[in-house]
């Protein structure tokens, strides 16, 4: 698996990776961007919610759960210092649908974070994540 950036101007940058899909980052004006796309860090934040969302979701549809919408929220603490490294994360699950069954909810969680999420397995290496989640009636 490969990526690469391309300067584009002042904190501006193409990111691609084999998928060939784009995706800009640029940086706070307060630092020099011009605030035109992602903060890296905040694409670290991103492929976590995404990496558990898509395994979570694919559980609950092998686990026939009736899910109408389904959310991640990722929330992360930041040391006041450079290099300001995430030093706790909060992955939050809204799941809404009918009859959603919590245990199926609560085991698609774990299956996500102990056996199938590669975002999730290095995070927690550097940082505590812990998981919350929430089940709503359509």
């Amino acid at each position: 698996m490969d990526a690469n950036v391309s300067w584009q101007n002042g904190l501006q940058f193409t990111a691609v990776a084999d998928s060939g899909h784009e995706i800009i980052l640029d940086g706070d004006p307060s630092v020099g961007g011009d605030d035109l796309g992602a903060r890296p860090l905040e694409l670290m934040l991103m492929s976590l919610a995404g990496c558990t969302a898509m395994d979570v979701i694919s559980i609950l549809k092998k686990k026939r759960q009736e899910v109408t919408a389904f959310e991640v929220k990722v929330h992360a603490e930041r040391a006041e210092s450079h290099p300001k490294v995430f030093t706790a994360v909060t992955v939050e699950y809204v799941v809404t649908g009918h009859n959603i069954d919590p245990k199926a909810v609560e085991r698609a969680i774990e299956l996500s974070e102990k056996s199938y999420c590669p975002a999730q397995a290095m995070l927690v290496q550097a940082v505590p994540i812990t998981h919350t989640y929430q089940i709503m009636a359509a």
